[in-house]
């Protein structure tokens, strides 16, 4: 064994080896009662179990962790920065299981560093209690079990990224807060405007999470995968199942901007006011390649209330609660295509928008005065099973348009298609159905 080198199994052997200068420390079995310990500069720690009954690890600049577990208290942080460091350097966390939050951040002092994350999951944690917390579109956004974020407001502050395999929480045991959070600094208004956060790719694998929000809360949400203002990501790719199952609980949300974002597991959101993807950031290529699926009251399927996005791409789409809209578009948009169908079962009901509890009705498709769909192609049916709703809403602008299962409203006083004034949309060769209500109405 070289002499930079040292085994441990005691919390005073590894007290003694940090305090050695140790290069690289391995832990046989598990230790206990150790406080928390500090990585110095170039450490490696690999192997074992730490438990800890406060906060866990922190780490320097080019730290490796390795083949690890971390055990703390739920609210707790296992794994933390020093953020007195000016350069991160390379933090890397390659096969680390932890129970408490994961917390990367550049603050204070830290103006630089990479991290490489590569099999890290997140068994559970609870993040409520977190101070911190981005504001933007009218409401807090609870940090994640595992959170990577530039919290420097100056511009030249930059971290980057690799980040795979990232999962959190159990159906059994979702974590407390968002699941993945990664972002830069961002303005009150959930604009970036400060330091910034680059990520080459991520990928997040299952995702259980349920942010703990009170009900009829307007102006606090978390997110299974948020990928916050001031990042900018190549590529996100969700090979996991996404679930939220609490208040407010964001599926899938962007504040920043990807260039391709692409989710092969189901999306499901099963608590009020969640949305199956929202965007508010810019995206150029979304493509959900599973089904959509949420059951809460006023929980939506996709949101582009802002920013922008080029091509949007999804398997089905299904929402079953009162004021739970299957797709809704705010802002111009190039590409919509649904393979399958897109189905709402509920009526009117309240759901959250920006910061406040508004009633909906759970419209099938509607673009809103201001939106616009260059190519809308549906290869199923748009569909309403709840009464008093519009299955196709249009206050703003579709050009071509295919729906090849046609347009079915089956509630009770339910229409197939509102056309407001000012709205446009070439409906021919779309079948149109209401079974108890009106085709088609203008104006």
């Amino acid at each position: 064994m070289s002499a930079n080198t040292a085994t441990v199994t005691t919390a005073a052997e590894l007290g003694s080896a940090l305090a050695d200068g140790k290069r690289e420390i391995v832990v046989e079995g598990e230790i206990t009662g150790s406080p928390m310990i500090t990585l110095p500069p170039g450490t490696t720690l690999r192997g074992g179990i730490l438990r800890f009954s406060a906060r866990g690890v922190r780490l320097t600049s080019d730290n490796t962790l390795e083949d690890v577990t971390i055990l703390v208290p739920d609210q707790e942080t296992a794994i933390l920065n020093d953020t007195s460091i000016e350069d991160l350097g390379t933090l890397t966390l390659r096969r680390v299981t932890t129970r408490g939050q994961v917390a990367i951040l550049a603050e204070d002092l830290v103006r630089s560093g990479h991290v490489r994350a590569e099999d890290v999951r997140v068994l559970a944690a609870d993040v409520r209690g977190r101070f911190h917390r981005p504001h933007g579109f009218g409401v807090d956004a609870l940090q994640g079990a595992f959170t990577l974020w530039n919290r420097r407001p100056d511009p030249t502050v930059r971290l980057t990224a690799e980040l795979l395999d990232i999962s959190a929480g159990t159906a059994e045991e979702p974590v407390r807060g968002s699941g993945v959070f990664i972002g830069g600094h961002g303005d009150w208004n959930g604009k970036a405007d400060g330091g910034t956060l680059t990520v080459n790719r991520l990928r997040t694998g299952e995702i259980h999470s349920d942010g703990g929000i009170p009900e009829g809360t307007p102006d606090l949400i978390s997110g299974g995968v948020f990928v916050i203002s001031g990042a900018t990501v190549e590529e996100v790719v969700s090979v996991g199942p996404v679930i939220t199952y609490g208040q407010n609980d964001m599926v899938l949300d962007n504040w920043g901007s990807v260039s391709v974002w692409t989710a092969t597991e189901p999306v499901t959101s099963h608590g009020p006011s969640g949305i199956g993807f929202v965007n508010f950031g810019d995206i150029d290529t979304l493509d959900v390649r599973a089904p959509i699926v949420t059951t809460g009251k006023g929980a939506r399927g996709f949101n582009l209330y802002d920013g922008s996005l080029r091509d949007a791409r999804f398997e089905s789409i299904a929402t079953t609660g009162d004021g739970s809209m299957g797709i809704q578009i705010s802002k111009p948009l190039g590409s919509l295509t649904v393979t399958g169908d897109v189905t709402t079962s509920g009526g009117e009901g309240l759901s959250l928008v920006k910061g406040v509890q508004t009633t909906l009705q759970a419209v099938a498709l509607s673009v809103k005065q201001g939106g616009s769909v260059d190519s809308l192609r549906i290869g199923g049916r748009l569909a309403t099973e709840g009464g008093n709703v519009t299955t196709l809403e249009v206050e703003g602008q579709v050009d071509e348009c295919s729906i090849s299962g046609g347009v079915v409203a089956t509630g009770e006083g339910s229409d197939a298609v509102r056309v407001a004034s000012g709205g446009t949309i070439d409906l021919d060769g779309v079948q149109l159905t209401a079974e108890h209500g009106e085709t088609l109405l203008r104006g």
